[in-house]
């Protein structure tokens, strides 16, 4: 009796679960209490009892983006892929935090902790409504390192620095997650797996990791969160690495799944399955894409939107041809619903966080968290005793063209309000500021026909035509200039941006958005003094695209549409309005004038859009020295996503920050900041270059080879990593060892209250291989009052001092002398001492051992390629001449023999020298040419007596001649 009143009182509480908290209908067996529905049973044993309910076609249902419900088991549809990088995105109105280089640059994993956490919520409280586009798994944060500035996806990255991102990363997941991972919030995954940061053809670029790079470098940024259970899973990066694509690479088995006992869900990005098709031309088709996605470790099919049948269809199709087995399925399948049962799908009321609701969605805490991570997350570049202001000194003008605005980007949520640099400021004196956007305002008239262009005057625009003689209003557009010759036009008659939309040009657009971002045009200057009007959406650079590009009259009544260039309208352009005469008038006798400059999100680099420069646009920067030249009490305000070359602008004005996009509370946050409510202390997470002649091809990924970050960079930055000033100076003892790290005391040295980061750098002095010049190990937030000292611990241990050895393939930690630095940058170090290690003496090579031809020391005129479709990396020489460097190796009294397995389409040659790539000739093995890349000979040659004793090998290839391990013996 009393087992059946349980099992009533159970099945009760599971129908309740499913009416009120799934939303799902109660099927006719909801009387059975499945084990799968048994919150106390192990996570494992419950995947297992509902992996084993299901049907192999339902199993397969589940392996697309989109998974349907179940309803004979009473479980409701899942959905991968809410996007949530600096807030909830893409379901309307909710908080919306700074740019995730924002978060970064307050250094503040507790901060970072309690915005993920915020946003962990808000992704819950739309649970019960259930809007498009929810789930609770979510595509966050991306973790990619910002090793070139001129990524178009800056914005949503961490750092450049593989510790830095690491942790940050870990502890936005932490909120995320709830801290639980058996009892998950939500379910983060970690963008974009792996040496994802060009966007230039990114679906066919392969980025060349070296073994050394992908250690300690880029996989170093995925680990730690992985490890600490605050992710549950990443997502594939859309390019190659070496060779293979990221959607297939054996890693996410082999590696990734490695770092932790729980299991992952791992997923690909959007559409990059049929990638694997077309463009990349890996597999010949679908069906042997997705079988081989499926076994490389993939759970989760991003593809076809959402259309499930595609997917569907070519597993059923790799199942009837062997190409997978049910066990396949199984092992996927499982993964996913581990995730799900852990975030509590099937538990009574939705589990842990199943009662939260639409009330957490920008409510007052959050709001303030916004405030509080957009101040702290601001940069102050350069001061001086302008800064902080005065509110005494309230005649304030706020000019520029991002002074009174905020503008979002491709994955911000959608503003519930929005506090303006202008607001913010005038919020804080209690009374009104002189605003200019500093923008010029202009009218086009056809020289030809004498007729403005005009554009609509209601709230939804009209389409551009040519109709008037007189430039009334509606012929008038401010021009805002975001760089590389791109302007967007605000029509002056509703205050809408114009955009194309496929047939006609309408000042219908609040801000320049979309895919194709088609509010974008250049005024392309003539011989004869007119302006060509070009139309320049992101779409018009697609190979599809044969339209036109210029715009001209195409009817009668003066529509204007695309045009031939020859057939282009010639127009004059009157400037009604002069953007830098009006900012100077706004600022001329102000106590203060504050002059907001910076990027469009959408324009200046973005997905699939990399940068093409750094600098500020020219009238930006013609605009800001007019405004110091009238009032030398300038402060200039650089609000965008990425590291900015200055050049002269920086010498010349007496007090410079940066900010993010810094989302709703921008504007508050600022005037926090600006008049010392807040006092500075955000840092920068990347390099800033004096120029972009400072940067190889942003397609080259090896940081060791080419001297890329603040590791390995010989030159001088503008700003170096981890710099950032403060209201109030900080002075540091005496560095010293403690038990699990290092210990110093730093003091306010000022009269305002401060946060310092304490940062904590290593530098191996000597070593058999090329190590950083400083490597941040540890860091520390520190608030301390005027006077107040502080003993700062940061840990860090023997083993964080390892490199990748490449002649044993393993960490090691060489013995002897270290560097320990602690200091308020990567290049103002304020205490240091040294640290005696021991620990190992790497040997000599043995090259007398099978040798995979990737762990070079060095080399020249060689790509990484895939060994084979499925797994392995091998050289691929891509000039006659290429070379290998092996250093150090130990021949012996002599080697006789040289064996390679190389494959070739064509015959080749590889030469073995000795000292150097011109040294003495020790012998030359002949390849005959193979069927395919993927197919390989053995081929050999007899050494001379000179390849004796230690000694630098080096191995010379012939164009095309591909080679995956070699022998000397």
């Amino acid at each position: 009796m009393k087992g059946k009143r349980r099992r009533h009182r159970t099945t009760l509480v599971v129908a309740f679960a499913l009416i009120a908290g799934l939303g799902a209908t109660v099927p006719a067996t909801a009387d059975t209490p499945y084990p799968f529905r048994d919150p106390t049973l192990p996570v494992g044993k419950r995947v297992d009892d509902l992996l084993g309910r299901l049907t192999l076609d339902e199993k397969i249902s589940l392996l697309h983006q989109y998974e349907p419900a179940i309803p004979r088991l009473g479980i409701q549809s899942f959905r991968t892929g809410t996007e949530a990088l600096h807030g909830v995105a893409w379901l309307g109105r909710a908080t919306v935090f700074p740019q995730a280089i924002g978060l970064a640059s307050t250094w503040d994993p507790a901060l970072m902790q309690q915005v993920g956490s915020a946003v962990g919520d808000e992704a819950r409280g739309f649970q019960q409504q259930r809007p498009d586009g929810w789930g609770l798994n979510l595509w966050a944060p991306v973790v990619n390192l910002l090793r070139d500035p001129r990524w178009g996806r800056n914005e949503e990255g961490y750092s450049e620095d593989p510790e830095l991102t690491g942790a940050l990363a870990t502890a936005y997941g932490e909120g995320l997650t709830g801290g639980d991972p058996d009892h998950l919030k939500t379910a983060p995954t970690l963008k974009h797996y792996l040496a994802y940061n060009n966007e230039v053809d990114r679906a066919t670029t392969s980025s060349d990791l070296r073994p050394r790079v992908e250690k300690e470098y880029d996989e170093a940024a995925f680990k730690p969160a992985i490890e600490a259970d605050a992710a549950t899973g990443v997502m594939t990066s859309y390019n190659l690495v070496n060779g293979r694509p990221s959607t297939v690479n054996p890693d996410l088995n082999d590696v990734v799944r490695k770092w932790t006992a729980q299991s992952l869900l791992n997923v690909t990005d959007a559409f990059a399955p049929g990638n694997l098709v077309t463009p990349q031309q890996y597999y010949p088709t679908v069906t042997e894409g997705d079988s081989a996605a499926l076994k490389a470790g993939v759970d989760s099919f991003t593809d076809n939107s959402a259309d499930p049948g595609p997917t569907t269809t070519a597993i059923n199709s790799a199942l009837q041809q062997g190409l997978l087995k049910t066990s396949d399925i199984d092992t996927a399948v499982s993964h996913i619903l581990s995730v799900r049962v852990r975030l509590g799908e099937f538990d009574p009321g939705g589990g842990k966080y199943g009662s939260i609701d639409a009330s957490v969605i920008n409510s007052p805490a959050h709001q303030q968290l916004a405030r509080k991570a957009a101040a702290e997350g601001m940069v102050l570049l350069k001061k001086s005793v302008t800064l902080p202001l005065k509110v005494s000194q309230e005649n304030v003008a706020v000019v520029g063209p991002l002074a009174d605005t905020l503008y979002t980007d491709w994955y911000s949520g959608t503003l519930p309000y929005a506090v303006t640099p202008a607001q913010g400021i005038a919020a804080k004196l209690g009374t009104g500021v002189t605003t200019s956007e500093g923008v010029d305002r202009i009218a086009l008239r056809d020289t030809a026909t004498g007729k403005y262009v005009t554009a609509g005057t209601g709230d939804t625009g009209a389409p551009l035509q040519e109709t008037t003689n007189t430039p009334t209003t509606a012929a008038q557009f401010d021009a805002f200039d975001w760089g590389s010759g791109i302007v967007t036009l605000r029509s002056a008659a509703n205050g809408k941006y114009v955009g194309y939309n496929w047939s006609n040009f309408v000042n219908d657009q609040t801000q320049p958005n979309g895919w194709y971002v088609q509010q974008q045009f250049k005024l392309e200057h003539q011989d004869d003094g007119t302006y060509l009007l070009k139309y320049a959406g992101y779409e018009t650079s697609e190979s599809w695209w044969s339209s036109p590009l210029y715009l001209g009259p195409t009817d009668a009544n003066g529509t204007l549409g695309l045009v031939p260039k020859d057939q282009a309208a010639h127009y004059a352009k009157d400037v009604v309005r002069s953007g830098v005469a009006d900012a100077v008038a706004a600022v001329k006798g102000k106590d203060t004038a504050v002059v907001v400059v910076g990027s469009m999100p959408s324009i200046n680099g973005r997905e699939a859009h990399d940068r093409t420069d750094m600098s500020l646009a020219p009238s930006q920067e013609a605009l800001v020295k007019a405004v110091h030249q009238a009032n030398p009490k300038t402060v200039v305000v650089v609000e965008n996503s990425y590291p900015t070359t200055l050049g002269a602008l920086q010498k010349e004005v007496p007090a410079l920050l940066w900010t993010s996009h810094a989302g709703q509370e921008t504007g508050n946050a600022l005037a926090d900041v600006l008049y010392g409510d807040v006092n500075p202390s955000g840092r920068l997470t990347q390099t800033w270059y004096q120029s972009e002649s400072d940067l190889p091809s942003i397609l080259d990924y090896d940081i060791i080879k080419s001297d890329r970050t603040y590791e390995y960079f010989q030159g001088t930055p503008l700003y170096p990593f981890g710099y950032g000033l403060s209201y109030t100076t900080f002075r540091y003892g005496t560095l010293k060892p403690v038990s699990g790290g290092y210990e110093v005391p730093v003091t306010n040295t000022g009269t305002r209250t401060g946060d310092e980061v304490v940062q904590l750098y290593t530098h191996q002095r000597t070593s058999r291989d090329k190590e950083p010049l400083k490597q941040l190990k540890a860091f520390q937030r520190v608030s301390l009052k005027p006077g107040e000292t502080k003993t700062v611990r940061l840990k860090i241990q023997q083993k964080d001092l390892a490199h990748w050895d490449v002649t044993r393939s393993k960490w090691t930690v060489e013995s002897g002398t270290y560097d320990v630095m602690a200091g308020a940058s990567s290049a103002d170090i304020r205490a240091r001492t040294t640290w005696r290690v021991h620990g190992e003496t790497i040997p000599p090579r043995n090259l007398s051992k099978t040798t995979r031809a990737e762990n070079f020391d060095d080399y020249s005129g060689i790509h990484l390629v895939d060994e084979s479709k499925a797994r392995g990396t091998a050289v691929g020489a891509v000039a006659d001449g290429a070379w290998l460097k092996f250093a150090d190796a130990q021949l012996g009294t002599g080697a006789r023999k040289f064996t390679a397995r190389v494959a070739s389409t064509g015959a080749g040659t590889i030469e073995v020298r000795l000292g150097s790539p011109t040294g003495k000739l020790a012998g030359t093995a002949h390849a005959g040419g193979t069927a395919s890349s993927y197919d390989y000979e053995t081929v050999t040659a007899d050494l001379s007596s000179a390849a004796k004793g230690p000694t630098d090998v080096y191995l010379i290839l012939s164009n095309g001649l591909r080679m995956a391990t070699f022998i000397v013996q």
